[in-house]
């Protein structure tokens, strides 16, 4: 009795793994790393904190009240940011690595080092019939949201860089830079022509809460949006979610990438209260993500920066008080290691310490782009 009962056991056993590898077999994207995502994304979220090290991540942490969303994330790592030209990037050369997986020379965009355009994540994804957006608390056409739209061979060229918009690489756009399409030397409208495109162009936070516009050009500013600690702190979170809403009504998916620009402009001016505020502008952001990507079950949330500013370096502070002391060693960039935070389908294979162009690849490999 108790031999029959082992071998019933056993073909119990065998019978079961036998129907478990026939259902991974036939449902391939499942995640053996997590099973609770499947193996590939439907959607990607990309935030890149423009000048964020894990010095500004750090300090966040410390004075924050509440426990920052990427401590939650159960992937990470490290990121390479240096470009073709110079060991330390900048804003443009590093979108375009990051974008396109090309590196290239300083103050370049979506080009080779010899001006030949590249393909980007935007264009790529677009051919294959997702939806994509940029979201920005810059200018639309500053260097790290324009790496993923414009080919140019110099960043500064502002109206030309808005010209690439016209192209239609991507369906959601939202930030500042509206000097850039109305107030032009060459006098063009460039909403006018968004508009006949099918773009709802906005201008103002309200107007953009209330679209209800697959195609949507928000030009919440003339030029860079205000300070974080200048009554636009929270306003990047609702950007945010609102290139989601419209962006989701797309059932093939989509490639979202939400710029947290003025950490760098803080970096750069060596301040840093106003650097902490701005991580933590867009930790809000994040913190919106990451409750998405939980309830969809199919969106990668992926949190870098471009390069670190301010080369900052936490000499002491308070954890009680929650106060840091820093000082800043420059007022440009510097060539140190980024952190890489990954949540979602998808997110361990942003692990360890990678390169910049790594993501470009990564990216079509996950959302299965051709």
């Amino acid at each position: 009795m108790g031999l029959k009962f082992i071998i019933m056991k056993n073909r119990v056993i065998f019978f079961a793994v036998i129907i478990l590898s026939i259902y991974l077999f036939s449902h391939p994207d499942l995640n053996a790393a997590d099973g609770n995502f499947p193996r590939r994304p439907l959607n990607i979220i990309l935030f890149i904190g423009d000048g964020m090290g894990v010095a500004q991540v750090s300090a966040a942490i410390a004075v924050s009240d509440n426990t920052l969303v990427v401590e939650r994330f159960k992937y990470a790592g490290l990121c390479k940011t240096s470009s073709s030209s110079n060991y330390v990037t900048d804003s443009a050369a590093a979108a375009t690595a990051v974008a396109c997986g090309v590196k290239t020379k300083n103050g370049m965009l979506g080009m080779s080092p010899d001006s030949v355009s590249v393909i980007s994540i935007m264009e790529l994804a677009k051919r294959n019939g997702l939806s994509t957006g940029v979201v920005s608390t810059s200018a639309v056409t500053h260097a790290t949201p324009a790496g993923f739209v414009a080919h140019n061979a110099g960043r500064g060229n502002y109206e030309e860089i808005a010209l690439d918009f016209l192209k239609g690489t991507v369906d959601v756009f939202i930030g500042g830079g509206s000097n850039h399409f109305l107030k032009r030397k060459d006098g063009k409208d460039l909403t006018s022509d968004l508009r006949k495109m099918g773009y709802d162009v906005v201008f103002t936070l309200d107007e953009l809460m209330k679209s209800s516009s697959e195609k949507i050009a928000g030009l919440l500013d003339t030029v860079h949006m205000a300070r974080s600690l200048d009554n636009r702190f929270g306003m990047l979170e609702s950007m945010t979610a609102k290139a989601v809403e419209a962006l989701s009504k797309n059932k093939k998916g989509f490639i979202l990438m939400v710029e947290g620009s003025q950490i760098d402009f803080a970096g750069h001016a060596q301040d840093l209260d106003w650097n902490i505020s701005e991580v933590l502008d867009m930790e809000r952001a994040v913190d919106w993500a990451f409750n998405y990507a939980e309830k969809s079950r199919n969106t990668l949330v992926v949190v870098t920066a471009d390069h670190e500013t301010g080369g900052l370096a936490l000499t002491g502070g308070n954890l009680i008080k929650k106060s840091v002391n820093g000082v800043f060693a420059t007022n440009g960039h510097t060539a140190v290691l980024v952190p890489i935070f990954s949540h979602g389908p998808g997110a361990e294979k942003f692990t360890g310490i990678m390169d910049n162009t790594d993501f470009f690849p990564k990216f079509k490999e996950l959302l299965k782009l051709k």
